[in-house]
């Protein structure tokens, strides 16, 4: 990683021109950088002032990650669906991947070189994919403890970097090569350049619909922690399946994919669906197994596996797409009402075809990242985008919204440190006497106990850590550093 930010040839041109200026004007172009990884130059016809809202749209969302992160646990209803439904959590990965489209739309505008471009894409997805296994592989514990070290047998190979490096050079690769050139002066136009891109986005839908439907799903067995059984550890369990289509959490083709290709071994140890009532007494939160709880409630699922990953870029990609359809929105409508309203009749579709795909049993489902999530997730990040650029880029509202900026300017760094608990198992490192005192946890024990509550002393020592690192990134900004691979 550097504190420059590189761009090429072809990327250091205004994406969209003012025709009422003649060249000497000043643009208010400050690179930036996020986990997407492609920085981003624009000037805005209409104002000549860089888009702010991608950076405070990236810094929300990085600020509810860390928020539903570590306060979810006193929480629950903020944490993550326990495998049907939708909460605040389910929205944060959605929000990323729109946010990496509306990127490379941007970036890709003009390519000089196809081949160039194309070998500068695999090399940040390489990049963004092996920081992603080190962050998030299990060479890291995490707070509370202060060890580290994987056993690469059970090394967790995908995770939200490395999807997010897979939907990047697949969203990337077509927006390269499928673009037609073509002249956008008409909505007939429109759909011509990018007709073939849609193409492809309904043919990667149509396959995983077919995977998730159409694929046999048999019976199947796994080893439990020994530390949950009153058995021998080494006895195997053994569920029952022989379906096709189930979308249930034992017996779907996103898991059979995820443990023939990766095993068991690699698979993420601590699945949503402990959380449901089936496998928790404290549902929706964590607990200890109910009495007759099924055998699978035991067995390991990766939220970012193989079906969801490398294929579903079939379905995550999809939702690059509609970040790509946003920027691409951006570049061919020249006035800022028509962008808005072009936006919101977009939004308002994803929503209302989300509902409508849930209605007619497609349910909403973060770990099988179904069709109705996709639309209502997509439709979401368009409609808050659409409020955050109408706030800040038309009405030039920014000042309220100035901390997430700053932290949508460096929101990989802050990523990393942050939401990968990096920099407080850190601190957590330096203590007075035993682990236990050391100023990460006495700071939260402080809050709780002037407040008197343990759940809303988390709560705010949460928004103390989010405070803390949007003043990080605006301290980064005023230096001119902006981290980026």
């Amino acid at each position: 990683m550097s504190t420059l930010i590189e761009i090429g040839e072809e990327e250091r041109q205004p994406l969209l021109h003012n025709p009422r200026t003649h060249g000497n004007e000043e643009e208010i172009v400050a690179s930036s950088s996020s986990i997407e990884p492609d920085a981003l130059k624009l000037t805005l016809n209409d104002s000549g002032q860089r888009l702010l809202s991608l950076d405070v749209f990236r810094g929300l969302t990085v600020a509810l990650m860390i928020l539903v992160d570590d306060a979810g646990g006193a929480f629950p209803s903020i944490n993550h669906a326990p495998w049907f439904g939708l909460t605040i959590a389910d929205f944060v990965m959605p929000f990323f991947l729109f946010g990496v489209g509306v990127s490379i739309s941007l970036v890709f505008k003009k390519t000089s070189s196809k081949p160039l471009a194309t070998k500068k894409v695999i090399l940040r997805t390489i990049k963004l994919f092996l920081l992603g296994l080190f962050l998030q592989g299990g060479y890291f514990h995490g707070r509370n403890n202060l060890t580290y070290g994987v056993d690469m047998v059970t090394v967790r190979w995908l995770g939200v970097l490395q999807r997010i490096s897979i939907g990047y050079l697949l969203a990337s690769i077509s927006e390269i090569w499928l673009v037609k050139n073509v002249l956008v002066d008409s909505p007939a136009a429109f759909v011509r350049k990018y007709f073939v891109q849609w193409i492809v986005a309904t043919l990667l839908l149509s396959f995983y619909m077919c995977l998730l439907y159409g694929l046999y799903v048999p019976n199947w067995e796994f080893q439990p922690p020994s530390l949950n059984l009153s058995t021998n550890g080494s006895h195997a369990q053994i569920v029952q399946c022989g379906v096709k289509g189930s979308l249930e959490p034992p017996c779907n083709a996103v898991g059979y994919i995820d443990r023939y290709f990766l095993g068991e071994e690699h698979l993420y140890r601590h699945p949503v669906y402990r959380r449901t009532k089936e496998c928790s007494v404290n549902s929706p939160d964590y607990g200890p197994l109910p009495p007759d709880s099924p055998e699978w409630c035991l067995a390991p699922f990766d939220p970012e596996g193989i079906l969801r990953n490398f294929c579903s870029s079939l379905m995550a990609v999809l939702t690059c797409f509609a970040g790509l359809h946003f920027g691409h929105i951006l570049l061919h409508c020249k006035g800022q009402m028509h962008r808005v309203l072009v936006w919101s009749m977009s939004s308002f579709t994803l929503l209302i075809s989300g509902l409508g795909l849930e209605v007619l049993g497609i349910p909403f489902s973060k770990p099988l990242y179904t069709l109705s999530y996709m639309c209502i997730t997509a439709g979401a990040s368009t409609l808050i985008l659409t409020i955050i650029f109408y706030i800040v880029d038309v009405k030039h509202f920014g000042k309220p919204v100035v901390l997430l900026q700053w932290m949508g300017m460096n929101a990989l760094i802050i990523y990393a440190l942050a939401a990968c608990d990096i920099f407080p198992a850190a601190v957590q490192g330096f203590y007075w006497g035993s682990p236990e005192n050391n100023l990460v946890d006495g700071m939260e024990s402080l809050l709780q106990a002037m407040l008197h509550s343990s759940k809303w002393g988390t709560l705010a020592f949460v928004l103390l850590e989010i405070l803390f690192w949007c003043l990080v990134g605006g301290f980064l900004h005023m230096k001119g550093i902006y981290v980026k691979l």
